[in-house]
């Protein structure tokens, strides 16, 4: 007779006894409660997925939360989100996906028979854990959430998976076929992004593929290949792509979905995620829609703003907490102006109690223009500009300011004008017009795109909101004029945008895009209008705006706000400390530094003091929670301490201080614009500074950074060294005094931490300071000239590495000639001796109550050919000694 268990414990046991026990990490941010986090390689149908698991304190069961990260990435880029979690109360498990981080396997794109499958052996991994809440037996009380890759992840797993109970993808696709061919048009430049991530730095090239498929499955690397040769995607493409995305089991997703979608975003656009809110409320789903300002091309993701929703949602629909405040059906992020102290663009919210879709309050407008011919050039080149990824993000969150960027060639385009408005209008979904179409290709098709300008009272004033366009492939087009040609009805993208009174609207055809494939083959286009330009204005919103123009009450807020300023920076002023001229040239002072975090029980840094003199290597060094994030935040004038003072070169540190010019930092990586070469992302960087030219000193920074013939590749195919090299380039520029490095060999080799303990000593040894917090003990011993030790917000040791490494218990005992084993166990039991071991070049005698002197004349006595006695002990035993074990 066999026994046969159920299928979710069967698996869970199998992935128990092949995980095995994984390790434990206490993790803990400088503000409490602590989270507990257990990393474990899981071996799922012979691939090894990495995945980390966080739970916080408190006992009895909690529902868990699946959480995915975005293409190209890996678990490490959602630790943070995972973690706060935890302390709402969830346990959380990460994983990087087949084909990246440490994770084995090829790249799928969700494929349900692979990554799909993966998440519901997850999810039975989850119904063994004692901590999760369970609805039965291998059922868990579980949501999914995740960005782009991993919010396309949640949706499938939601279709494929009755388990998932509750649902929050984030800036991802209904449709992979839709969103990378569409209209039947190639979208080249994000495919081609696509596929540069995927090709990870050191992965092997399978058998049977080019190196530029990288880690992706062959059916895949065959289609990219095929549609990027032809330009054209085929219907084999399409419906390899339609069966991998969440469209394919729409019908089955009936769990709550909050839908974060971005608007600054040409890969995934508005469209998609109005899809699955139609779908999912046709399905009986609670769904709530959030068009965040941010998305795949840039701008403002409001991170922490959408995590708290996110959470919000699992406490009502995991936790069953009614009182949570879920927020509004529908949810939509405006610019409100700009932000003078940083000059980034504010938000604000327009709210509705359901969604409106794409098409609510249809408003038509007229547009002018007789029919015009334009070309389609050989080699479809120069190509038009509207949304470059990573680029046109930033200012595609100003739109509504005037600020915009893009470019029509003459010829190459057709533009129909509407009338000045007489009064503000907003536009809020998908604007859609009628033309027809002529083209004299020898198949009569056209590859069009269009797009809507809001064209300021002088004609020059051109924004296209959030960079967006819209392309059209036209088959069948009768050649020749527009008169004999074809009708067809344009959607425009889908976008949030208010015309102010006295602007108009310019609808703009033009044969090229740089984002897209566009026929090769020279051809003339001509367009006519057949209809107005309908665009929705979703009525229902009730927006956080006043009605009145701005300066009807700003004008008074000014006032009274200038008013304010004047009395507060005099106060400041007459407050602020002097300059110590005394300091002029200690590159920093910090005294009495103290803080806690509002709402906190306990002092994230607690009266610290230690000073840091030029040409030295500092290390920062402490456990989890030390409180060294705190410390380098202040020291950066990002937060203001509660007692103490900071300085720098003798100038106190304020917010804004302008001795702050003298430091560069390094501390969460750069975010570079993927097309372009390193130079030109410095150059770019350095501009957006606003400081002369001549003082970047971009050369020395690039010498010191050592990154040599790479600097004229495009930094999509940097290797993570590369690009941590190339940040430590940028917070070089200038060639600050003060240099501080926060965690700069995340994600290296052993050979790229080498490289990059060589930068920072070359940079030191010019005279400057660096100062540099890492988890990595070894190598701060190499590349640091001192240390200050932290441990639960205080200092507990300062000064040269030599000194800390050498005052411990531990003795290095030389040998003339080799000892035999009974000898070295003689030594080991004399009174006064923990322990004594082989080592390279002798014996490591670690002391108990014995002294060094009397040790000694023991070793002489048992006729030890001893050459030397002296202390030995590296900084990870100081370390550990100094701070208790705590680590």
């Amino acid at each position: 007779m066999r026994l046969r268990l159920p299928r979710w414990a069967a698996v869970t046991a199998v992935l128990a006894v092949l995980a095995g026990a994984g390790t434990w990490t206490a993790v803990a941010s400088d503000d409490p409660p602590p989270v507990h986090r257990a990393d474990r390689m899981l071996d799922l149908d012979g691939t090894r997925l990495d995945t980390s698991y966080f739970t916080g304190d408190g006992d009895g069961r909690r529902p868990a939360v699946l959480l995915g990260h975005g293409f190209g990435g890996s678990k490490d880029d959602v630790r943070a989100q995972a973690e706060q979690l935890a302390r709402d109360g969830y346990a959380v498990l990460t994983w990087s996906a087949r084909g990246f981080g440490a994770s084995g396997g090829e790249i799928g794109l969700n494929d349900p028979d692979h990554e799909v499958k993966d998440a519901r052996k997850l999810i039975d991994w989850l119904a063994a854990r004692p901590e999760v809440l369970l609805d039965k037996p291998g059922d868990p009380r579980v949501g999914v959430t995740g960005a782009s890759y991993g919010g396309a992840l949640s949706l499938l797993a939601a279709g494929h998976d009755p388990r998932v109970d509750a649902i929050a993808p984030q800036i991802t696709y209904w449709n992979l076929a839709d969103a990378l061919f569409p209209e039947g048009v190639f979208k080249k430049l994000w495919a081609g992004i696509f596929f540069s991530a995927g090709n990870q730095p050191g992965a092997a090239t399978p058998a049977g593929k080019t190196a530029a498929c990288g880690r992706f499955t062959p059916e895949l690397c065959a289609l990219y290949e095929r549609v990027a040769v032809n330009g054209k995607p085929d219907a084999a493409a399409r419906a390899l792509l339609e069966a991998r995305s969440p469209a394919a089991v729409g019908a089955r997703i009936k769990v709550p979905a909050l839908l974060v979608q971005g608007q600054s975003d040409s890969l995934f656009t508005l469209a998609q995620s109005d899809a699955m809110a139609r779908t999912l409320t046709a399905n009986g789903a609670p769904v709530a829609v959030d068009w965040i300002s941010g998305g795949h091309d840039g701008g403002d993701r409001e991170t922490e703003r959408v995590e708290r929703r996110i959470s919000s949602w699992f406490d009502r629909w995991l936790k069953k907490d009614t009182s949570a405040d879920t927020g509004p059906a529908f949810r939509v992020s405006r610019t409100g102006g700009v932000d003078s102290t940083d000059g980034q663009a504010t938000l604000r919210a327009a709210t509705a109690d359901r969604y409106p879709g794409l098409t609510a309050g249809p408003t038509s407008i007229p547009l002018a223009g007789a029919a015009q011919t334009f070309a389609n050039p050989a080699g479809a080149a120069p190509p038009a500009v509207s949304a470059v990824p990573g680029l046109g993000g930033g200012v595609a969150g100003l739109s509504s300011l005037g600020v915009g960027l893009s470019l029509d060639f003459p010829g190459q385009h057709a533009r129909f004008d509407a009338k000045p408005q007489d009064e503000p209008l907003r536009i809020t979904g998908t604007p859609t017009v009628r033309v027809k179409v002529g083209s004299t290709a020898s198949d009569g098709s056209a590859v069009l795109f269009a797009k809507l300008y809001d064209v300021g009272p002088d004609g020059r004033q051109q924004v296209l909101p959030a960079q967006l366009v819209a392309p059209v492939r036209v088959d069948g087009a009768t050649k020749g004029g527009a008169a004999a040609g074809k009708s067809v009805t344009l959607t425009l993208p889908a976008i949030d945008h208010e015309v102010e009174a006295g602007h108009r609207l310019r609808l703009v055809v033009a044969a090229t895009d740089l984002g897209y494939a566009s026929p090769t083959v020279p051809a003339d286009y001509t367009v006519a209008v057949e209809s107005p330009l309908t665009v929705p204005t979703a009525p229902g919103l009730d927006t956080q705006a006043a009605a009145l123009p701005w300066w009807v009450w700003g004008l008074p807020l000014l006032g009274l706000a200038v008013a304010a300023a004047l009395l507060l920076t005099a106060r400041r002023r007459t407050a602020a400390p002097a300059p110590d001229p005394a300091l002029a040239a200690v590159p920093l002072q910090i005294s009495g530094l103290s803080k806690k975090y509002k709402g906190g029980d306990r002092y994230s840094v607690k009266d610290l003091s230690f000073r840091v003199e030029q040409g030295q290597v500092l290390g920062l060094l402490g456990p989890n929670g030390a409180g060294k994030t705190t410390t380098l935040r202040m020291l950066m004038g990002l937060i203001t301490p509660d007692e103490g003072e900071i300085r720098v070169f003798g100038q106190a540190i304020r917010p804004g201080a302008p001795v702050l010019s003298r430091v560069g930092s390094f501390v969460e990586g750069a975010g570079f614009l993927p097309h372009l070469n390193g130079r030109e992302n410095l150059d770019l960087y350095w501009k957006a500074t606003g400081r002369p030219a001549e003082d970047a000193h971009v050369d020395e920074a690039l010498r010191i950074a050592n990154l040599g013939n790479a600097l004229d590749r495009a930094v999509r195919t940097y290797s993570q060294g590369m690009r941590q090299r190339l940040a430590l380039a940028q917070a070089m520029l200038g060639l600050p005094d003060l240099l501080i490095l926060d965690e700069p060999t995340n994600g290296l080799d052993p050979p790229q931490i080498r490289e990059m303990r060589e930068v920072m000593i070359r940079y030191a040894a010019g005279g400057r300071t660096v100062i540099v917090s890492s988890h990595l003990l070894a190598e701060v011993e190499q590349s640091c000239t001192h240390l200050v030790v932290m441990d639960r917000g205080q200092l507990v040791q300062a000064g040269p590495v030599a000194e800390i490494t050498g005052s411990g218990d531990t003795l290095l005992v030389t040998l003339g000639a080799a000892v035999p084993d009974a000898l070295v166990e003689k030594i080991g039991a004399l009174p006064g001796v923990a322990t004594a071991t082989r080592t390279d070049g002798g014996l490591l005698v670690r002391l108990d109550t014995l002294d060094a002197t009397t040790l000694i004349g023991e070793l002489v006595a048992l006729d030890v050919p001893l050459t030397g006695v002296g202390p030995h002990r590296r900084l990870e035993d100081a370390f550990l000694t100094l701070i208790g074990g705590a680590a």
